[in-house]
């Protein structure tokens, strides 16, 4: 759970620098991680792509899942 919200968090921040904007502030960003986790985890299970189940593998797949997320929810919000 921990390592969750670690890993949630870090991927929130680097998805919002990456997308170009501010992020939403701490407690979202951990969220829209958090979230984009499973997305990723999800979208590349459908994909058959194994990125490892290190930190560094979890990490990846919860950012592009956060960037994914981000991207969806911009364009919603148009």
């Amino acid at each position: 759970m921990i390592w969750t919200i670690i890993i949630g968090g870090i991927a929130g921040w680097l998805s919002g620098k990456l997308m170009r904007g501010k992020g939403f502030g701490i407690i979202v960003d951990i969220i829209v991680g958090v979230i984009g986790g499973w997305l990723g985890g999800w979208l590349f299970g459908q994909l058959g792509i194994h990125i490892g189940s290190g930190l560094l593998g979890s990490l990846i797949v919860a950012l592009v899942g956060a960037i994914i997320l981000i991207w969806l929810v911009r364009l919603v919000k148009r």
